[in-house]
């Protein structure tokens, strides 16, 4: 990427003495790469010694890291603004007549210095937009150690399209420079330096210094999309000093040499990450738009729901009859259960009609091109038919893939789908798949993919065999061409560390592990907890993220369950068998903040998006041949 380098010592740096406007920069020496950025050059220390005070300002540091050939100013914002003080006398000169001073030049350059205070201004705005979004640390987690300690792989960046700069994270990798803060220093303003990255975990990323080398005694951890990590040249045209670090300012007399040779050719951000990062960040989901969610206490039926809050592109829905909005529920702004208002009508799902008639002050319908579009299907020909067998993952148990019936076929693809020996006697716990879901497979998937299958309950002829089910029962499978299978390249391993919400206690982000892939289907561990709370989610969920999406977008992580949480919720659940019915509650993790609470049952129970997409260990085996 770089092809030269702009190198500075005291008698190549840019000036702003009276005798020169700051736009004029001596001759750089002919032996020297040469790296432009935005017309300026880098000015680095040669590790002479001396302090120095801005003429601007007043600031105290470094001589050499002052901007200038005389060293007079700390930053090219000061030598600019000490500079425009002397405006008024060059123009006064003019109506008097007399000829211009070489100072008066600094008008007629006006664009360019227009050009730079602008950009400088644009890095401040995109700054301050950091900085509201605050980091949200959680006690005695860090995900740096974690991965460290135990050799751990992170699923990248591109692997989660939804997320923020998942579509443009580009060829970021091990290698690529970053200018960032220097903290060792012992300097009393903030000073930058050069650093690599050793090592990439989703948005962050391992970095050491240059000039370390093999050292990593100073080797930290840094969320590539935060404010403090800024590509090479962005302290040139931002008028940031550039100082070695402590540790090594004895290794070389000349880091303006070092910096050129290390420099040449390698790789940084592009110019405009933080802007794409910006922008990856704006939802277009606001508060107090009106939507139609499912209903957690019956899932065969939605409710209106108003949005309360947006963190991320997670949504927090309030129920529209909660006036203490304690009721609430999450989920992704791209979550299939969530649909404009009217959308249950068009397609014959059932509705609870809301006891609120009229809309409250302030709220709106979000407009129907925010959500998630499914994919046509043509239901013309042979189609889904009510009593056919499939299998499903149960979403009041998404460790489980179920024997499963279509109990209701809905328009525009949709299919009411109930769990054989569990059903509701008035079909309350009916859910809503698309017949294009990956969370509903053909009859002989779990056998040929080797998933257990769980029988209908109560069902004794075990072990469970389909050809003799569906005789018993008198009904047929679902045609194995109706369901989806398309299998992306998502990029998943087994062993990936991400971060994914429990989909039982959907307000919940945790550190997680990928344990199977089947084709676009993830077996996700949320580490510190029994198998059993395992759940099976679609590659391209929006509730999977990145390691380090926390972080960037404010929400709470929760860490990895400790020994003695573990062992209470082992005992407990030996105790409690599931019932399946409409008080089924779920296994519920604790949050980090219940860990020492004893476990309790909820009042309701909660369940998992029904759809969700990804994977591929080859599609030749997805399905097996239904027996006559």
């Amino acid at each position: 990427m770089f092809d030269g380098y702009d190198s500075c010592s005291e008698d190549t740096s840019s000036s702003s003495s009276s005798d020169e406007s700051e736009e004029e920069v001596a001759p750089l020496p002919s032996s020297l790469p040469i790296i432009k950025n935005n017309g300026q050059v880098y000015t680095y220390p040669d590790g002479k010694s001396g302090m120095a005070t801005c003429e601007m300002c007043g600031m105290v540091g470094v001589r050499d890291a002052f901007y200038s050939k005389t060293k007079r100013f700390c930053s090219v914002s000061c030598s600019r603004s000490y500079s425009s003080n002397s405006k008024k006398a060059s123009i006064l000169a003019r109506l008097q007549g007399k000829p211009p001073t070489k100072k008066a030049k600094v008008l007629q350059k006006q664009p360019l210095v227009a050009k730079l205070a602008a950009y400088a201004q644009y890095q401040a705005t995109l700054q301050n937009q950091a900085k509201t979004k605050a980091a949200v640390p959680v006690e005695g987690f860090n995900w740096g150690n974690y991965i460290n300690s135990n050799s751990f792989t992170a699923a990248p960046v591109t692997c989660f399209k939804h997320a923020p700069m998942g579509t443009c994270w580009g060829d970021i990798s091990e290698g690529v420079r970053v200018e960032v803060p220097n903290t060792d220093c012992s300097l009393p303003t903030k000073v930058f330096w050069i650093a690599g990255i050793v090592k990439l975990a989703g948005y962050n990323a391992l970095l050491r210094y240059e000039g370390f080398e093999n050292d990593s005694s100073l080797d930290f951890w840094c969320n590539v999309c935060g404010s403090d990590i800024h590509p090479v040249g962005w302290c040139a045209t931002s008028g940031k000093p550039l100082v070695p670090p402590r540790t090594i300012q004895h290794k070389y007399t000349n880091w303006k040499a070092f910096l050129v040779k290390r420099l040449t050719g390698a790789k940084t951000l592009p110019p405009d990450f933080s802007q794409k990062v910006s922008e990856s960040m704006q939802y277009p989901f606001k508060t107090s738009m009106r939507v139609e969610v499912v209903d957690k206490t019956h899932l065969c039926r939605t409710r209106v729901a108003v949005v309360e809050s947006v963190i991320g592109g997670r949504l927090r829905l309030v129920y529209e009859e909660s006036e203490d909005k304690t009721d609430d529920f999450w989920c992704h702004m791209y979550s299939p259960l969530i649909h404009h208002i009217g959308w249950s009508r068009s397609i014959g799902h059932r509705f609870k009609r809301s006891d609120i008639t009229k809309k409250q002050d302030g709220h709106f319908d979000a407009p129907p091109h925010l959500f998630m579009k499914v994919k046509e299907v043509d239901t013309a020909g042979e189609w889904f038919k009510e009593g056919m067998k499939l299998e499903a993952i149960d979403p009041l148990n998404l460790s489980a893939i179920c024997v499963a019936t279509i109990r209701k076929v809905l328009a525009d693809g949709y299919l009411m789908i109930g769990i054989d020996g569990s059903e509701a006697a008035d079909g309350s716990d009916w859910f809503c798949y698309h017949a294009t879901s990956p969370s509903i497979f053909p009859v002989g998937f779990c056998e040929i993919n080797m998933i257990e299958l769980t029988p209908p309950r109560g069902y004794a002829k075990l072990p469970f065999k389909w050809f003799d089910y569906l005789r018993e029962t008198d009904s047929i499978a679902a045609p194995v061409k109706l369901f989806n299978k398309e299998v992306p390249n998502h990029g998943f391993h087994v062993g990936m560390k991400l971060e994914a919400v429990d989909l039982m206690e959907p307000r919940l982000v945790c550190v997680a592990t990928v344990t199977r892939i089947i084709h676009r289907l993830l077996r996700i561990h949320f580490d510190g907890w029994e198998d059993e709370y395992d759940q099976w989610v679609d590659c391209e969920s929006p509730d999977l993220y990145p390691v380090g999406w926390c972080q960037l977008t404010g929400y709470q992580l929760q860490p990895p369950a400790p020994q003695s949480s573990r062992d209470s919720q082992s005992s407990s659940s030996k105790q409690k068998k599931k019932a399946k019915s409409q008080q089924y509650k779920g296994h519920k993790k604790m949050t980090s903040l219940q860990l020492k609470e004893e476990l309790l049952d909820g009042e309701e129970y909660s369940f998992l998006q029904g759809a969700s997409d990804q994977e591929s260990n080859g599609s030749a085996s997805y399905y097996i041949k239904q027996e006559p």
